[in-house]
């Protein structure tokens, strides 16, 4: 079974949640597809597919068709940044499709169920408190 890394986000809270899985519910799947919570741990959620990367780092594009690599003359958008208005650049990207060469998936909550997103996950950062230094 393939392992992910996915990336929850929350648009209520602004903070994400990560969690590595195994399991197949995300093959063939596509950016902008909805996926259901219950195989996550997250009984009653429901998901939309919102990006990616692969296992080499190039990012996941909406609007290449397929799982394979490409290089594509881009002007801007996911994996390209343009420091000059009006040039084009040739970069490599991945296609939209979800596939084994697939590593990391990231996640937007569209429907909530009925336990918050922090109480599932937790926080694992406790917070330490500074001491206040003393003067010599």
């Amino acid at each position: 079974m393939p392992e992910f890394k996915i990336t929850i986000s929350d648009p209520k809270t602004g903070k994400s949640y990560n969690k590595v899985i195994d399991t197949d519910i995300f093959k063939r799947k596509k950016i902008k597809e909805k996926v259901t919570g219950d195989a996550l741990g997250l009984k009653d959620y429901e998901l939309e597919i919102t990006g990616g990367s692969d296992t080499s780092g190039f990012a996941m594009r909406s609007d290449i068709e397929g799982t394979s690599k490409r290089k594509a003359l881009l002007t801007g958008g996911v994996g390209v940044t343009i420091l000059r208005r009006g040039s084009r650049i040739r970069k490599t990207v991945r296609g939209h499709e979800i596939s084994l060469e697939t590593a990391q998936v990231n996640l937007k909550i569209i429907k909530y169920g009925s336990k918050p997103v922090e109480e599932i996950f937790g926080t694992k950062k406790e917070e330490k408190k500074e001491e206040p230094k003393e003067a010599e």
